[in-house]
C-alpha cells in the first residue's frame, strides 16, 4: 500500500507499507538509482546486507544505500509487515507496473520483470 509517492512529495520519496507472506521477500539485488530504509512493524525478519543475513527486530531500522546488494526475508510464521521509504520517487511506477505482468493469466513472464526491474535501475545479483 503506498501511502505517499513522487506526486505528493515532488519526486523526493515514497513511502509504503509492504506486507509479505512466510517465506516471501525478494532475492538479492541492488538499486542504482535510489536509497531505501525499512522498519518492521509486526512479524520476523532477516536483512541481507554486507555479504550476510542478520535478525531485524521489530521497531529497528534498516537503511538501504545506493548500490548495497541486499534482500529480506520473512522467517516467522504470519505476514511481516514493514513501513518503507525509497528515495527518490518512482519506485510506485516500477511496482505497478510489475503487478501488470503478475495480474496476466498463468505464470508472470520473469524474463519480463528483469525487463522492467533493469528500466528502474534494480539488478538482481546471484549472493
Amino acid at each position: 500500500m503506498f501511502h505517499l509517492g513522487g506526486g505528493e512529495t515532488g519526486g523526493r520519496f515514497t513511502l509504503f507499507t509492504l506486507l509479505t507472506p512466510p517465506g516471501g521477500g525478494p532475492p538479492p539485488h541492488y538499486h542504482s538509482h535510489e536509497e531505501e530504509w525499512f522498519l518492521p512493524l509486526e512479524g520476523q525478519v532477516e536483512f541481507f546486507l554486507n555479504g550476510a543475513w542478520r535478525p531485524v527486530s521489530v521497531g529497528s531500522v534498516v537503511y538501504l544505500p545506493r548500490g548495497a546488494v541486499h534482500a529480506f526475508r520473512n522467517v516467522g510464521q504470519s505476514p511481516l509487515k514493514m513501513l518503507g521509504q525509497v528515495a527518490p520517487a518512482g519506485f510506485e511506477t516500477f511496482f505497478s507496473r510489475c503487478a501488470e505482468e503478475f495480474a496476466r493469466p498463468g505464470a508472470p513472464d520473469m524474463p519480463r520483470i528483469l525487463e522492467i526491474s533493469a528500466e528502474h535501475g534494480i539488478f538482481f545479483v546471484n549472493a
